[in-house]
């Protein structure tokens, strides 16, 4: 089973309330990640204790330069961003180094899969 984990709890609220469907990765993560896939979306520190929030499937697996993120990517990544600087200012903290409009990104859509 893989796991599409969330590193800060501010993204919990947003994942249970679905206004996240989908999460933008640097680099190509496409051999990890694939369309029709079934993973948990947990949240939680790198190596440390993770709580799982809900089974999901894998809709969609694109990798793109940012600069070609779609206004609908950079939605479902976070609501509240607008523009693809938003993305990038995000991308800069979470991996703690530069990035550019030239750098790859995977952009995973994802669905909750209801167990009951």
């Amino acid at each position: 089973m893989f796991a599409l984990n969330f590193y800060t709890d501010l993204y919990e609220d947003m994942l249970r309330s679905l206004r996240k469907t989908a999460t933008i990765r640097l680099g190509d993560k496409s051999r990890k990640y694939s369309a029709g896939q079934i993973v948990w979306v947990t949240v939680g520190p790198r190596f440390g204790r993770r709580k799982r929030l809900f089974t999901a499937i894998l809709d969609r697996v694109e990798v793109k330069p940012i600069a070609d993120l779609s206004p609908r990517d950079i939605e479902r990544e976070n609501p509240e961003f607008r523009t693809v600087e938003d993305v990038i200012a995000l991308l800069e903290r979470i991996y703690d180094r530069p990035v550019s409009l030239d750098d790859l990104v995977t952009v995973i859509y994802f669905s909750p899969v209801d167990e009951g």
